[in-house]
């Protein structure tokens, strides 16, 4: 089933006893009966680099507050090996996570009450912070077509022209696993530049692209709205890294208004040992990266076998990238939160739909960065929750 990737696929270093010692959220939420398949971890060990540093960290007591050190310099050095991307390593912040990041920008790029374009479905904690800072969330929903998910451009104009003051772009998106075209992204920086819209791109998982997919960072495409565009994105998502709170700000040629506003002192949140393991991910941590991501296609390709075999009403478009699936489960009559039912009735954790916004009743986003046999039992148990 895992022909060709062997030991090198970091998915497959744990069984499931030892995964239950973990301490994070994803295996501490439900009891210890439940299949977490929800929150956005993976079921992997460190990177080796990554691992080296935190264990040199923790040897010489280097457990203090945070300064950036070369992560800016680091992550330059990966999008422009990766993408072709080369942010000025001076342009690049640090804040603790990605989420802060998107707060901080729209603070600084929208006044009160200003609305902020969403694709949705969307991440489910833009619709809980945006409003927290008093702005405005303007869903435009993605087209759902025979080959999936496609960014509504006639849409996204009439939001635009309707007051909006900045796009929070999701790309690749959460949690469609959706990666946009060059010619998508360049259509929007024209949008943007002529309604005088603000584009903040949350970039976290753009290293989790698949083959046959390329990835364009939104900064890279031509246009003033791209130059003046905001870059957020982060190591945790790629490399497993959620709690130890690193993330960069990258501010386009055109933001430096902007980049000149940046609190110092936002970047005091972040963990140093956030810090140290980005700087490893970004410099040394793309073999295991590679390794990764071979592991992941196999279990992209092997979910959508056990859906076709166990599940065939349900609704599955392999991801273009991320370790997520978005499932369409409205053929199966379980409501708008059929998540709350596979929890109940099948021992399975899912992540309930309607927390992603419009377009969410009916469905559920399912993690698959994990053993190709906890996905297989998971996918078994939410069959047989169907026939008792």
């Amino acid at each position: 089933m895992m022909s060709g990737i062997g030991h090198a696929n970091p998915l497959t270093a744990y069984d499931l006893a030892e995964l239950r010692r973990r301490r994070s959220v994803k295996w501490r939420e439900h009891p210890g009966d439940v299949l977490p398949v929800w929150v956005a971890e993976m079921d992997t060990p460190l990177a080796p680099p990554i691992a080296e540093a935190l264990t040199a960290a923790v040897a010489r007591g280097d457990t203090g507050y945070a300064e950036p050190g070369a992560l800016p310099e680091a992550f330059a050095g990966f999008a422009a090996r990766r993408f072709g991307w080369r942010p000025d390593p001076a342009s690049v912040r640090l804040v603790p996570d990605v989420m802060t990041g998107i707060v901080e920008v729209l603070r600084h790029v929208t006044g009160p009450g200003g609305q902020v374009v969403v694709n949705t479905p969307a991440y489910p904690p833009y619709f809980s912070w945006i409003p927290k800072i008093g702005r405005r969330l303007v869903p435009s929903p993605l087209a759902l077509t025979a080959q999936g998910y496609r960014l509504d451009l006639s849409d996204l104009e009439r939001r635009f022209a309707g007051g909006a003051e900045a796009f929070l772009l999701c790309s690749p998106h959460n949690p469609t696993g959706l990666v946009f075209t060059d010619e998508e992204l360049l259509a929007v920086a024209e949008l943007a530049g002529r309604h005088g819209v603000r584009v903040i791109s949350d970039e976290i998982h753009g290293p989790l692209v698949y083959p046959g997919t390329r990835f364009v960072p939104f900064a890279t495409v031509d246009g003033t709205a791209a130059e003046r565009s905001i870059t957020v994105t982060s190591a945790s998502k790629a490399w497993n890294l959620a709690g130890l709170k690193a993330a960069v700000t990258v501010y386009g040629p055109g933001a430096g208004a902007e980049l000149a506003m940046v609190d110092d002192e936002i970047s005091e949140f972040s963990g140093l040992f956030g810090v140290i393991a980005s700087e490893a991910a970004f410099s040394e941590g793309e073999p295991w990266l590679d390794d990764l991501l071979a592991g992941l296609d196999a279990n992209r390709r092997l979910l959508g076998d056990l859906l076709a075999e166990h599940l065939p009403e349900v609704g599955y478009q392999p991801p273009q990238a991320t370790y997520l699936a978005w499932l369409d489960l409205r053929a199966l009559g379980l409501g708008d939160d059929p998540a709350e039912w596979f929890l109940r009735r099948g021992g399975v954790a899912l992540y309930a739909g309607p927390m992603f916004g419009p377009g969410g009743a009916g469905h559920a986003r399912f993690n698959f960065a994990t053993a190709p046999e906890v996905l297989t039992e998971a996918v078994r148990r939410m069959a047989a929750a169907l026939r008792v």
